[in-house]
């Protein structure tokens, strides 16, 4: 027979695998740190010129970074933000490098499905490095309990109070206060207010709006991070729910988000767990754009129809039941989706079987499945077991083919989801336009 002591020597037994693996993979200090990119990966892959024509570009100024050499000699080598700099003074035939932004507030995705496995971490981590190495700030949320986005971002020791659960008892504080200064006696409020709440909810909720954040081994990616701790957070929200039963707990994140200066991030990705819950409910409360990845088997398509029908089902009975309160707390029900796409993750085009699943996609969804794959590569293959993305491993550690066969799949699909952002920002930017 076993009981909880059990579990929690395997846990430790798990611990001491997980620094092993970070050791082999982080820094001996277990901070990992963004390795440097070649002149030819910055021509090729992000500036789109010749190399030569990049070359001469900083041999004309001096004062542009110049990168550093390694013993050979034979090639230079840039950090990302001595990249960043030169997309800031460099034009090319008078075009600027840096990306477009449109006015507003930052775009943001969830890429969320609950069937475990169709990499939806994959697919945030991706998205986040593609948009920094195009010149985006970009804030990642972890709404997962493995951390595993966390930990591939370089952080390993995290407060559960620094986590989505955080956010969740402040904004119940906030919105204690609230609710009970909204009645002339707040005395006649029958809901506590914040200095009745437990007082462990009162400590976290009084921390500041960008406490929250932490930065990443990206100069230009920031993190709300998770941690294992953090897997109570359901139970304590329904917790904190029967407490306040006029708190509009699905729109947490949003008003969090919202406090945030406009001009902070131009993307904020959220890493959904594999259940629908509080924290899901959240993610998909706060997002302009649902990002919904699935593998190309049938138990992938089966389980990706019942995520959509849940969660359709979840946002109809929020919709229906918290209609007053949504509408006192702010909130527009029912929630709209600025856009929703499929993603095909663990791709082979050479397999019949996964032909036939696209094809069934795309028979069932049309155009909400995306043109572009993620083709399962060798490449792709080690992003997940050494927890770095294929923009993080040096090509010299592969066959260049196999590293470019790779980023380049990551690479279409990174074009058409800044495709589909931009497209909902022109839309919002258009609704925006007709509303003043």
């Amino acid at each position: 027979m076993r009981d909880h002591s059990n579990l929690q020597a395997m846990n430790e037994r798990s611990l001491a695998q997980q620094a092993a693996v970070r050791k082999a993979t982080f820094s001996p200090a277990e901070e990992k740190s963004l390795r440097p990119f070649s002149i030819w990966e910055i021509s090729q892959f992000m500036f789109h010129v010749p190399a030569d024509t990049l070359r001469k570009k900083l041999a004309d100024d001096p004062s542009l970074p110049q990168g550093s050499t390694e013993e050979d000699g034979r090639q230079r080598w840039f950090s990302l933000a001595e990249i960043n700099e030169l997309r800031r003074r460099i034009r090319f035939r008078g075009k600027t490098l840096l990306p477009h932004r449109p006015a507003g507030r930052a775009m943001r995705v969830a890429v969320s499905n609950f069937k475990g496995g169709v990499g939806k971490t994959v697919v945030a981590q991706h998205l986040a490095n593609a948009a920094a190495l195009d010149g985006y700030r970009v804030l990642v949320v972890d709404f997962d309990p493995q951390a595993t986005l966390t930990h591939s971002m370089g952080l390993v020791e995290v407060k559960e109070w620094n986590t989505v659960w955080g956010i969740m008892c402040r904004d119940l504080c906030r919105e204690a206060d609230r609710i009970a200064g909204a009645y002339d006696d707040p005395a006649d409020c029958p809901y506590p207010a914040a200095d009745e709440l437990p007082e462990d909810v009162q400590s976290i909720g009084a921390q500041r709006v960008q406490d929250f954040i932490q930065k990443t081994a990206w100069p230009t990616i920031d993190i709300i991070p998770s941690c294992a701790n953090a897997a109570f957070v359901e139970f304590a929200s329904a917790q904190y729910r029967a407490m306040h039963k006029a708190w509009s707990f699905f729109g947490c994140v949003a008003r969090y988000l919202d406090e945030l200066p406009e001009d902070q991030f131009d993307l904020i990705i959220f890493d959904c767990p594999p259940a629908i819950g509080y924290q899901s409910l959240n993610a998909a409360f706060a997002a302009d754009i649902l990002y919904i990845p699935s593998g190309p088997g049938y138990w992938e398509y089966d389980s990706t129809t019942s995520f959509l029908g849940q969660l359709g089902d979840a946002l109809e009975d929020i919709s229906e039941g918290y209609a007053r309160i949504a509408q006192d707390a702010g909130i527009t029900l029912p929630k709209k989706f600025d856009d929703i796409r499929l993603l095909m993750t663990r791709f082979e085009a050479s397999n019949p079987l996964h032909v036939a699943m696209m094809d069934a996609f795309r028979n069932v969804f049309g155009a909400d499945v995306c043109r572009n794959a993620i083709e399962m590569t060798r490449a792709v293959e080690q992003s997940g077991r050494f927890q770095m993305s294929v923009y993080e491993q040096d090509y010299r550690q592969m066959t260049r083919e196999t590293w470019k066969r790779a980023r380049q799949s990551f690479d279409t699909t990174y074009e058409e989801f800044k495709e589909v952002v931009l497209g909902a920002w022109k839309r919002r930017d258009k609704k925006e336009e007709v509303n003043t």
